[in-house]
């Protein structure tokens, strides 16, 4: 027996409900602003009353862009008085939620020409690059206001890094350096202290960009850190001359590579992640002696010695609590970022000038921070605080025995 089987055309109903969602919309706003306009003349359309206040003039049309599509909206003429509306402000053709939707979706990742198709096939209306463009001069004042916060607590983890990125300038492609610092505050939390733009990583970037952060109220700093930037060394011991510096192992490792021939990259790099996977300090500098010997036995002297003179500056990390040191011995928490920062950029390609590469960076990394990234802890500090105070008693009892002993 044969069944009645009803088909539905999906796309048709979806056209006819929205259709009917923008006419019941369009209706109730065109009701709205009618009643508006017998409030402000005190009467109704065709009224003859003694209290009127104003007098209609016919209406004129205008375009507003709605999350229910383009809508056609009939508004009211006065003749004694322009007809100011609370509903819909003068000159606007978008709602608010629907600008808010543009600069969250640039400021995401998407592309400028993909905003304009999502708006076409959201809306029914496409939006231009240049709307785009003039929608984000309205965040750019916020993001800065975000750039320059006071830092307010302590940070006792600060991680800082530049990326480089491409603009044009004189009709050339130019390389500008954008500086980023992220700290782990008293909590345990990420935050992205800062970012600045720097025409190279140079001392005098490098100190207006840390200046700028201790101003801030950047304080309560242990421990720098971030690849061997000699304009940041010499800068960071400057401006924090009391906080001990990191050398990121894995920028370490990819300068001893390059003295390593390829095929025994695999090898070499064993025994470089042995370095940092035992249990102490002790255990630590005995591994380093017994790498750098096997380095010498497979013939790369170069890496050896290039190993032997940096491998200090990758161990400051033992210096604090074990629990924190896989976290606190690489760059990786900024690496990550900067993926992000490049996933974005790199749809941008080439810009007219450091100051809006600085402003799409900041963007991104105010976004990413709002996310579950900044709301994560990343660190328990009290490992950190209860190290301290061990440290604290050690040093007040040695100083107590010493006394004890000239007396």
């Amino acid at each position: 027996m044969e069944r009645n089987i009803i088909k539905i055309d999906e796309a048709g109903l979806k056209d006819d409900l929205k259709t009917l969602i923008r006419g019941t919309v369009e209706d109730t706003l065109n009701a709205m602003l009618d009643e508006e306009a017998a409030d402000l003349c005190n009467a109704e359309k065709h009224e003859r009353s003694e209290g009127r206040r104003n007098y209609r003039s016919g209406h004129y049309h205008r375009k507003l862009l709605t999350g229910a599509g383009e809508l056609d909206i009939a508004v009211p003429k006065l003749r004694l008085a322009p007809f100011e509306t609370a509903i819909i402000e003068r000159y606007r053709r978008r709602e608010s939620s629907v600008e808010e939707s543009l600069i969250e979706m640039y400021l995401a990742g998407v592309s400028v020409r993909r905003v304009e198709d999502v708006t076409e096939l959201l809306w029914g209306s496409r939006v231009s690059a240049s709307t785009v463009s003039n929608l984000n001069q309205k965040v750019y004042g916020k993001i800065e206001e975000w750039r320059n916060r006071p830092l307010t607590g302590e940070y006792p983890y600060v991680f800082v890094d530049g990326i480089y990125l491409k603009r044009s300038w004189g009709g050339e492609m130019t390389s500008v350096s954008v500086l980023v610092a992220i700290g782990v505050n008293g909590d345990g939390y990420r935050e992205i202290l800062g970012a600045a733009e720097g025409a190279s990583e140079s001392k005098e970037c490098w100190k207006s960009f840390l200046l700028g952060l201790k101003e801030r109220g950047l304080k309560g700093v242990r421990l720098f850190t971030s690849d061997k930037h000699l304009g940041f060394l010499e800068s960071a011991s400057e401006v924090f001359p009391d906080v001990k510096w990191q050398r990121c192992t894995v920028h370490f490792f990819r300068n001893v590579f390059t003295k390593v021939p390829r095929n025994k990259f695999a090898a070499v790099a064993a025994l470089l992640k042995a370095t940092y996977a035992q249990e102490d300090r002790e255990a630590t500098l005995a591994k380093v002696k017994d790498v750098e010997r096997k380095l010498r036995e497979m013939k790369l002297n170069s890496a050896a010695d290039m190993y032997a003179k940096g491998v200090g500056e990758t161990l400051t990390y033992l210096e604090f609590p074990s629990q924190h040191w896989r976290n606190i011995r690489t760059n990786n928490i900024l690496e990550r970022l900067n993926r992000e920062i490049r996933r974005r950029t790199r749809v941008v390609g080439c810009f007219p000038d450091g100051e809006s590469a600085l402003m799409l960076v900041c963007a991104r990394l105010r976004h990413v921070a709002s996310k579950e990234w900044g709301t994560k802890r990343y660190l328990n500090m009290k490992h950190l605080y209860e190290q301290e105070k061990e440290n604290e008693l050690k040093r007040e009892l040695e100083k107590s025995r010493k006394k004890g002993n000239v007396a």
